[in-house]
């Protein structure tokens, strides 16, 4: 019986806070992130207030988060970064570069402990180094003065020093600076009192803290401790918030002479003796601001402490909730299961708006207006749900700046950052996967690209160089471009360097022919190996990566004057807008975005040139011409003697004239992965299916764009 009390007990009080360990490491993850990229852009100089005052919640919250759940290497490294970041927000400390540096050093480490309970390989990142320079940063000479006497105790405690010593001996000199202070806290009323119990617990859990005693109190609804500690108000309230609400708590200093504390009756007055008089002490005990020189004992009636109370819950409830209910946390998965339902429901609109054209207009007047309705509804779910899963690439570019500061600093060179389209969207999948191939191109046009400042001075440049970022909408894709203003590429070095590997490299090669060798496996110009790629290292990989999402790379370089690498990327979404057309009986997809414009020609309009490729002119322009019968050996069995229609598609900046029987209009289509239920075919870029049901081809116009050019 007693066992199974036991265990009755240990499930209704011990809660399992493990279920919300993705939600802080989530949330943690953001909260560094943000800080981060507030830290670089920190003016020294003329430092913000507000903008030291948000790096200070952000490590703030970090380590609310890490006490609550239990992380304490986290929450001591965080309460360090808060020490120091609370100085600056005050102006007790003026910002420099070394704190910048020492913050953004924990940030890395923070990153280390959060992946390390989360069960991550690999050891856990040493902070007792970075403790010790925010401390010295924070406290300024007197920090570096302890930090030099307190390595001398430690051969004492390994030789004779007993147990207890190591854990004694850190105290006095953290705290030597400030005077312990005797004080009474008071939190309450509280609808639930309990919540104010992790006050004492603080005090056992953190070393150094100071000591605290519980103190009677007649009103259930209140709690009042004695503490003695060196910790400044402040600091306390910051720790006592994560438990209770700030204005539900008040810190009374005592006079060293004083006893502890006013019991309180019911009827409002001091019960027992010995306890001093409150207003000897020339402090405010009310609980409430707006009552000065009232006493605690003053407000303890339950007749008027109720009415008081009951504003302030009121009042913090609708904030949070308002915050709660700003933003909600969805996984993927379910995103892409309604992304699913959605593109079902796109083809079922479609199945039903063709047989909608075989009624009568007449007879089936509401019918069809029903069903003109169905279709702007359907358009307006998709667009919404689409836009679910596209995010901004500011994602990936403020990834950027801090790797690249890091980088600079340790090769010694002086390089800005510039972005351009942060606001420019694309779909989750294809962010995730661009982010590697990009940091490789960034880490290779400082590395190679930026000189060195003496060597940039010598050439009239500014020391300073440049690396630029950015991403636009062009059609149907999406163009990254990775720029700087370095020394470009040497086309002799390169034709060099092919030729000791073994790749046919003549001098008959054009520039862009040259510039692509550096695509080869193992292909590199750099003059020695260092721990930083060098240009060309791994861009094989990086070709490999884009190819593999429908993307290309092209380069374009300038001898001294720098290079530009593009990526260019399709916006390959779950539903899109299509043109259909029909080469004898197979219907085909054309992306919307890709088609200019569509004509009629005689067939003596289209000429034959060598090797038996086809143009065609449209105002004075000659134009590729593809055969789509020829591209996909369509079977013909009947010939119609309707003049041909061309379809004038774009793509990665070129433009072709598709041969097609007839256009059948536009429609939404949902897409469906060939490759992962076929394989993948060429000029095709997937599937979806009609209204009818059948099953039609997406085509790939870049593709077919490459296939005219060869």
């Amino acid at each position: 019986m007693g066992e199974m009390m036991n265990e009755g007990q240990n499930l209704g009080n011990d809660i399992d806070l493990s279920q919300f360990y993705s939600i802080f490491f989530e949330e943690a993850g953001e909260n560094l992130d943000q800080m981060e990229q507030m830290l670089l852009a920190l003016d020294l100089e003329k430092a913000d207030d507000e903008e030291l005052n948000a790096i200070f919640r952000c490590a703030h919250s970090i380590k609310g988060g890490a006490a609550t759940f239990g992380f304490a290497d986290v929450a001591e490294l965080t309460h360090q970064m808060e020490s120091l970041l609370d100085k600056l927000r005050r102006h007790e400390l003026t910002p420099t570069a070394a704190m910048v540096d020492v913050l953004l050093e924990s940030s890395d480490a923070l990153r280390g402990l959060l992946g390390a309970h989360q069960g991550r390989a690999g050891e856990p990142p040493a902070t007792a180094a970075l403790v010790a320079r925010i401390s010295v940063l924070a406290h300024g000479e007197e920090a570096e003065a302890h930090a030099q006497e307190a390595p001398a105790p430690a051969p004492v405690v390994v030789a004779a020093a007993p147990a207890p010593a190591p854990v004694a001996a850190p105290a006095p000199v953290r705290k030597a600076a400030k005077a312990e202070r005797e004080l009474e806290i008071h939190v309450g009323p509280l609808d639930n009192p309990a919540s104010a119990d992790g006050i004492a617990e603080l005090f056992r859990d953190i070393p150094g803290l100071g000591t605290i005693e519980p103190l009677p109190c007649d009103l259930s609804t209140r709690r009042v401790w004695r503490a003695r500690t060196s910790a400044s108000d402040s600091d306390l309230m910051d720790l006592f918030t994560f438990h209770v609400g700030k204005d539900d708590i008040r810190i009374v200093e005592q006079q060293a002479q004083q006893a502890p504390n006013i019991t309180i009756g019911e009827d409002g007055e001091p019960m027992g003796s010995g306890h001093p008089n409150p207003t000897t002490e020339g402090r405010d005990y009310g609980f409430f601001e707006g009552a000065p020189g009232v006493p605690a004992r003053a407000a303890a009636p339950a007749e008027g402490a109720a009415p008081k109370a009951a504003p302030k819950v009121e009042a913090r409830a609708p904030a949070g909730a308002g915050l709660e209910s700003s933003t909600l946390r969805v996984s993927v998965s379910k995103v892409d299961q309604l992304i699913n339902l959605v593109g079902e429901l796109v083809i079922t609109q479609a199945m039903l708006a063709q047989k909608s054209r075989e009624l009568d207009d007449k007879d089936n007047q509401p019918l069809l207006a029903g069903l003109a309705d169905l279709d702007r509804n359907t358009r307006d779910l998709q667009e919404a749900v689409m836009s679910i899963r596209m995010i901004p690439m500011s994602v990936v570019f403020n990834r950027f700046p801090r790797m690249l500061r890091d980088l600079a600093t340790k090769l010694g060179k002086k390089v800005e950052l510039v972005t351009q389209g942060e606001s420019t969207e694309l779909d989750k999948g294809l962010v995730e996967k661009i982010t590697d191939p990009l940091t490789h191109l960034i880490r290779n046009s400082c590395d190679h690209g930026i000189e060195m400042p003496q060597e940039r001075r010598a050439k009239g440049k500014s020391e300073s160089g440049t690396i630029t970022l950015s991403a636009t909408h062009e059609g149907g894709s999406i163009l990254i471009e990775v720029r700087d203003d370095g020394k470009g590429l040497s086309r002799e070095k390169l034709l060099h360097k092919a030729r000791e590997k073994g790749i046919d490299a003549p001098d008959t090669l054009t520039d862009s022919e040259v510039w692509n060798l550096i695509f080869a496996p193992g292909f590199s110009t750099a003059e020695e190996v260092t721990d930083v790629s060098g240009r060309g290292v791994g861009m094989d990989v990086v070709k490999k990566n884009i190819t593999a999402l429908n993307g290309t790379v092209e380069i374009d370089s300038a001898e001294g004057f720098g290079m530009r690498v593009s990526v260019r990327l399709p916006l390959t979404l779950a539903i899109m807008d299509g043109m259909s057309v029909r080469v004898s009986d197979e219907v085909y997809i054309l992306p919307l975005s890709n088609v200019i414009e569509s004509f009629q020609i005689k067939p003596s309009d289209i000429n034959t040139m060598a090797q038996g490729a086809q143009v065609v002119k449209v105002r004075e322009e000659y134009m590729p011409v593809v055969e789509l019968e020829r591209v996909f050996q369509v079977p013909r069995f009947e010939f119609n003697g309707t003049s041909p229609i061309m379809v004038v598609v774009e793509a990665e900046g070129s433009r072709v004239a598709l041969m097609v029987d007839e256009l059948l209009g536009q429609q939404q289509v949902v897409i469906k992965n060939l490759e992962s239920n076929y394989r993948k075919v060429p000029n095709v870029s997937g599937a979806t299916i009609l209204g009818d049901g059948k099953v039609a081809l997406i085509l790939d116009t870049s593709g077919l764009v490459r296939r005219s050019r060869h």
